[in-house]
């Protein structure tokens, strides 16, 4: 171990000679340093690349000096979203928040769900893309599949936003679509006005009380119904949206209420009307999945339930059960259209308000569950892309962090439970809580796993983005995907950036894992669900100032006992605080079906993260890194600039505390009670830490670093001056940069 002072100028300016020079310590120093020595652990690997420090706004983490908390994507400016524009007449910002409808600026907005065009329930389609080898526990609510052909991209009818605002001499209707390669081959239906249920034009399919219908095509809209005449069409690809509008001499809804329905369905060139779905396997040209109307998106749609838990009574194995729920917001839709009749979505647009510019946000939820959605830095094209496959069980393949996830565009949905309570003057906690494999981002609507975890302590956010798809594990782009989430909800809600945890089920197990052992300074503490580390089991010592609670079960045939038997074994060798329930002849889908997370939001609690402990363990693996989407791993609390593949522990005498004595793993038992399962009966095996040690401060860092050829060391967040003594030991030569000046270890 080498011991030297690596800087050029202490916190006064005074100038040392640094390089090769050995440091003059006091008796009291050297006694301090060793202590401390006697107390490092050795630790894992990352990759890094230092930026400078800046303050972020609304509540994201933020640092006096040194690297940002987690990657900088969390930190990246909303980018340029083209669908979230507005031209012409349009002014009125969006409300982002789905199933939501307002009045803004003289327009009237309606808020579509993202991805849940799924039309009517037919035939099953063998080739869904939302079929159960992909979506097992978040199947469709309708059965209709897209033409195979790529100008459709699995998604041309998928309706994002309806605006309504009078002119002076027309009513404007603009339309926002997911996806526009083709206008000639998408067509919506706008029907307006009260009166007896008439079938739609155009062989829509579906009937709603009417008086006159606008329906675009391509270049082309009509008025049909009580009155007759032409509307003009502007079609604008870059932003996807259609702008109608309908003169005044056609139609002039005056201040009047008009009761309105919109419908999107593909368009039959040929033939000059919607294109209805076939039974069974989509062609090149026609839909599957039918019979069913071709209308296959409608609204407005304002009291879609929310998923709902079976409970006990749900098939219990993760093998074979289907989940029968509709965890796109489809549900009524889907059931409506399969009796073709969309009476039930509709709202009435008064002109009045509109003319009188009345700002009336009454429609837009503000508690509970809530669907929003956001702009991405990422788009990979247009639709759902089924063949981006990230993970396969079958063939044990696992994209990592190349995956891109199958939702390829820049729009991207995610849910937020918000408590019915007043935030802390800080505001709100964030609570990330992870899907699982083969579900998406409404898995915990109305769910005890979403509410209890948000209710607890003064009220947390709980936030559970899309992750790209089913199946990313929460590498590459759905991991960035997670930070992209969290920082629009934090462009819309007061969080307090101090308290925040991590959870999931399942595959959000498995990201909770990797969230602890990627980004340790983001979090407070961990809930893993029947999870295990993964592809960061070789991480876990980076979990040094994170606990973990865990729970698993028995007869789990996914994450098996012996697997949760080696993650304990891991957790036990790391030296890190965990908690470890095992619930006796549960299987996967057991604790789901329960239902019941009260002791895991209790243990989560209101617990502050700490961004500069005295010792650090950090492992580093560029491989679990994807730099392209700006989630590289790099640097932890007061360490970074970090290269090689390897582990960094470091530890500083300027707090004047030694590590806590590890207390040995404990065993015990318990019930869970309170859930849909009467009583679950878990073993328990607990670790836990003594009280920090005391020791005299002083101006001295152990750095112990195996595989690690660079980090950069932040003085003050480590409470050290320039003139700081280093002791290193390093089985690689590795560059030390400290005040601004580095030096080599060998």
């Amino acid at each position: 171990m080498s011991t030297t002072r690596p800087c050029c100028t202490t916190d006064t300016g005074r100038k040392l000679t640094c390089d090769g020079e050995h440091s003059r310590v006091s008796h009291l120093s050297r006694v301090v340093v060793a202590s401390v020595a006697a107390l490092v652990l050795a630790a894992g690997s990352a990759q890094a690349v230092t930026t400078a420090p800046s303050r972020p706004a609304s509540g994201l983490p933020a640092v006096t000096s040194g690297h940002r908390p987690g990657p900088d994507v969390l930190y990246a400016a909303a980018p340029r979203a083209p669908q979230l524009e507005n031209t012409g007449p349009w002014r009125a910002a969006p409300i982002l928040t789905s199933g939501a409808t307002s009045y803004r600026d003289g327009e009237w907005l309606y808020q579509d769900y993202l991805f849940d065009d799924h039309g009517a329930t037919g035939a099953p389609d063998p080739n869904s893309p939302y079929g159960a080898s992909t979506h097992l526990y978040s199947p469709a609510g309708g059965s209709y599949t897209y033409p195979t052909d790529k100008r459709y991209a699995n998604n041309a009818a998928d309706l994002v936003e309806l605006r309504v605002k009078p002119l002076a001499d027309a009513t404007a209707f603009r339309l926002t679509l997911n996806t526009l390669i083709d206008p000639a081959r998408t067509g919506a239906t706008i029907a307006l006005g009260d009166g007896p249920s008439t079938g739609w034009p155009f062989g829509a399919g579906v009937s709603s009380p009417s008086k006159l219908f606008v329906t675009w095509h391509g270049g082309t809209a009509v008025v049909t119904g009580s009155v007759t005449g032409m509307a003009s069409a502007r079609v604008d690809t870059l932003r996807r949206q259609v702008e109608i509008r309908v003169p005044h001499s056609v139609w002039n809804p005056g201040t009047t209420k008009v009761r309105t329905t919109v419908g999107v369905g593909l368009w039959d060139v040929s033939a000059g009307r919607y294109l209805a779905p076939a039974p069974g396997a989509a062609t090149a040209t026609t839909p599957g999945g039918g019979p069913g109307t071709a209308i296959v998106n409608v609204g407005p749609r304002t009291a879609e339930p929310q998923p709902f838990i079976v409970g006990a009574t749900m098939a219990d194995t993760a093998a074979g059960a289907a989940a029968t729920t509709a965890f796109w917001r489809d549900r009524s839709q889907s059931m409506q259209l399969t009796r073709g009749d969309v009476t039930p979505f509709a709202s009435e647009v008064d002109f009045g308000k509109l003319r009188r510019r009345v700002h009336d946000d009454s429609g837009v939820p503000v508690t509970g569950p809530i669907d929003r959605l956001f702009a991405s830095h990422y788009s990979y094209g247009q639709g759902v892309d089924a063949t981006r496959v990230c993970f396969d069980l079958a063939s044990s393949f696992a994209a990592g962090a190349a995956c891109k996830g199958s939702l390829v565009g820049q729009l991207q949905p995610y849910s937020l439970y918000v408590p019915a309570k007043k935030p802390a003057a800080r505001g709100y906690g964030m609570t990330l809580l992870l899907h699982s494999l083969s579900a998406n981002y409404n898995q915990y609507a109305a769910t005890h796993n979403q509410s209890q975890l948000g209710d607890r302590g003064t009220g947390s956010l709980v936030l559970t983005p899309a992750g790209r798809g089913p199946d990313g594990f929460y590498a590459g782009t759905p991991e960035a995907d997670t930070f992209e989430a969290w920082a629009d909800v934090a462009r819309h809600y007061r969080l307090d950036p101090s308290w925040t945890t991590v959870s999931g089920y399942s595959m959000g197990g498995f990201g909770t894992f990797r969230m602890l052992a990627r980004w340790p300074d983001l979090f407070s503490r961990g809930f893993s669900v029947v999870g295990a580390p993964g592809s960061v089991a070789d991480q876990l010592a980076s979990l040094r100032n994170t606990p973990l609670l865990s729970w698993n079960s028995t007869e789990d045939e996914l994450v098996n006992i012996s697997t949760t038997r080696a993650t304990v074994d891991s957790l036990t060798a790391a030296g890190v605080r965990f908690e470890e329930h095992l619930h006796l002849t549960a299987d996967h889908l057991t604790l789901a079906a329960n239902d019941q997370y009260a002791p895991g939001a209790a243990w989560l609690g209101q617990d502050t993260v700490d961004r500069n402990p005295f010792h650090v363990t950090f492992v580093v693996d560029p491989s679990e890194d994807a730099k392209a989407a700006t989630v590289v791993a790099d640097h932890a609390y007061w360490l970074s600039g970090l290269r090689g593949h390897g582990t960094v522990d470091a530890v500083s005498t300027g707090f004047g505390h030694g590590d806590a004595v590890l207390n040995p793993v404990a065993d015990g038992a318990g019930v869970l009670t309170g859930g849909e399962i009467p009583a679950l009966a878990y073993a328990a095996e607990l670790r836990t830490w003594g009280p920090l040690r005391s020791l005299p401060k002083s101006n001295s860092l152990l750095l112990k670093a195996n595989g690690i050829t660079a980090v950069t060391i932040d003085a003050a967040r480590a409470r050290l001056t320039c003139d700081a003594v280093f002791w290193v030991r390093t089985n690689v030569p590795m560059k030390v940069t400290f005040c601004g000046k580095t030096r080599t270890y060998r």
